[in-house]
């Protein structure tokens, strides 16, 4: 079965189909695909990793996001146990 051409928006066609091979969606391989053929592909590669640690967050801002994740207890939890249970999910 021939594949299907994603039409002129996609820039990186190659990297496009690859991507749509391993499972991801038509948006998601055209979103990373265009994003890799306006820079360099490492460059895609390296985008996030810019939260600080747990660690470095405030209680409040550790319970926030304990909520957010439904973890048991949170209201109870020192800061140390908040970053474990964080970690742990």
């Amino acid at each position: 079965m021939p594949k299907e051409d994603p039409g002129p928006s996609v820039k990186d066609k190659h990297l496009y189909e690859k991507l749509r091979d391993e499972g991801s969606s038509k948006e998601k391989a055209a979103r990373i695909a265009n994003a890799a053929a306006a820079s360099s592909r490492s460059e895609v590669g390296k985008k996030g990793g810019k939260a600080p640690s747990y660690e470095e967050w405030t209680v409040p801002e550790l319970r926030r996001r304990a909520r957010e994740l439904g973890i048991e207890g949170r209201s109870r939890m020192a800061k140390a146990e908040l970053v474990e249970a964080l970690r742990e999910r």
